[in-house]
């Protein structure tokens, strides 16, 4: 994904997996928003935050989710709703 507007700038790139399919997020920077550091994956999540501190840690796990993650999102698929 490239930068959409002339204050929207890129910022990283990860490459990764999760829920069995490949991902990529986006991480990019705009000061005219009220969160300026949003990132965006392949999947169609959207997270956005206030400072730069939240966003490289959260999109790596996002595309590299660790073993408990991967759990929770199996069960998750298997949950019968009552």
């Amino acid at each position: 994904m490239k930068p959409q507007l002339e204050t929207d700038f890129w910022v990283g790139t990860f490459h990764g997996s999760h829920d069995g399919t490949k991902a990529k997020v986006t991480a990019t920077h705009d000061d005219n928003r009220p969160e300026p550091y949003v990132w965006t994956c392949t999947c169609g999540v959207v997270r956005s935050f206030p400072t730069e501190h939240d966003v490289w840690p959260t999109a790596w796990r996002h595309t590299h989710p660790t073993g408990f993650d991967r759990l929770r999102s199996w069960a998750r698929r298997f949950r019968t709703p009552r």
